[in-house]
């Protein structure tokens, strides 16, 4: 007699939070060493950015218009 293979159970999505650091911190990032002096005047004192938000702040910044 032939077995049933058991019905493969569905994983609940694991949802996790984006990884957020400090200004303090994304400073030291080899990431960022060519864009620290900007970073610290774009970045808030006591907020915490995601990579994807820091990476739109220098974006925004640098489409920016000269006046």
């Amino acid at each position: 007699m032939a077995t049933r293979k058991k019905a493969a159970t569905a994983q609940e999505p694991t949802i996790t939070a984006p990884v957020v650091f400090p200004k303090e911190r994304v400073l030291t990032f080899r990431r960022y060493a060519d864009r620290r002096d900007l970073l610290s005047v774009l970045l808030e004192d006591g907020k915490e950015y995601t990579f994807d938000q820091i990476d739109g702040l220098i974006n925004d910044f640098m489409k920016g218009k000269v006046k």
